[in-house]
C-alpha cells in the first residue's frame, strides 16, 4: 500500500493550512525524540552549572576593577564522546590573560615575582563534583 499524497486545503485568501496525514510504524521516530529529549534536558542541567560556576568563579575572583571578575562565561559543547562544560575567561591585557595570572602567578616588569593564588580549583572542583553526582543519578534512574 502506498502512502497517502499530502493535502492541502485552502481555507481564505490570507491564511492556508496543510494536512498530512500518514499511517505506519513509528519507533523509529520515538526513538529519535527520546534522544533529542534527554539531549535537551542534558543541555538544561550544564546550563543550570554553567550559570553557578560563573557566578562562583565571579565572587571568588581578586577584585583591582572588576573587570576579570565580570568577564567569566561558560561553554557547553556536545559531541561524540559526551557533552562537556568549558569555564572561561576573557580579561587579556597585553596578551596576557588576567585570570590566570591570578591563578598560577606571573613576574613583575622588574625581576621581582607575585605568588598566584588559588582561586579557581576551590569553587570550580565542588561544582564538578555536585553535577556527577546528579548526571549519575540521572543515568542510573529507573
Amino acid at each position: 500500500m502506498l502512502p497517502e499524497e499530502p493535502s492541502t486545503k485552502r481555507k481564505d485568501n490570507a491564511m492556508s493550512s496543510i494536512e498530512l496525514t500518514s499511517r505506519g510504524e513509528f519507533s523509529n521516530l520515538s526513538r529519535f525524540l527520546d534522544g533529542i529529549k534527554d539531549k535537551l534536558h542534558m543541555k538544561t542541567v550544564f546550563d543550570k552549572y554553567g550559570e553557578q560556576g560563573v557566578r562562583a568563579l565571579s565572587e571568588a575572583t581578586p577584585v583591582d576593577t572588576g573587570e576579570t571578575a565580570a568577564s567569566w562565561r561558560y561553554e557547553v559543547k556536545e559531541g561524540d564522546g559526551g557533552t562537556t562544560i568549558a569555564f572561561h575567561n576573557d580579561h587579556v591585557n597585553n596578551g596576557v590573560n588576567i585570570a590566570l595570572i591570578l591563578q598560577y602567578g606571573h613576574g613583575t616588569g622588574t625581576g621581582g615575582w607575585v605568588e598566584g593564588r588559588d582561586y579557581i580549583n576551590p569553587v570550580i572542583q565542588p561544582l564538578f563534583d555536585e553535577l556527577a553526582e546528579n548526571l549519575w543519578k540521572e543515568v542510573t534512574r529507573t
